[in-house]
């Protein structure tokens, strides 16, 4: 009887051991694994810190269209044209002082 016993405690612990096994290994996937907490918190901080990314290239963007459109055949902006000319091709009048 004791035999019997005894073949049942080792079952028994092996069968803890495996649960015990398998619980801790479906536990550290859960949280470290591909699909896991740690890797969920990782793309959501990367998804913010991108839509703030976004946000900024948009705000760029818009003023970008709006100096374009400005300087375009259908709506000419004279101000913004003289700044452009004196900027890049370095123009000046004849009445203006230039500071350096």
């Amino acid at each position: 009887m004791s035999e019997v016993r005894k073949s049942n405690n080792v079952v028994a612990t092996l069968a803890s051991a495996c649960v015990f096994a398998l619980v801790f290994y479906f536990s550290y996937s859960a949280i470290q694994g591909p699909y896991g907490v740690l890797t969920l918190y990782k793309i959501e901080t990367n998804e913010a810190q991108l839509k703030a990314q976004l946000g900024a290239l948009k705000q760029e963007r818009a003023v970008a269209q709006n100096r374009a459109y400005r300087l375009s055949d259908e709506y000419l902006d004279l101000d913004l044209l003289d700044e452009q000319a004196r900027k890049v091709l370095g123009f000046i009048r004849g009445d203006e002082i230039i500071v350096q």
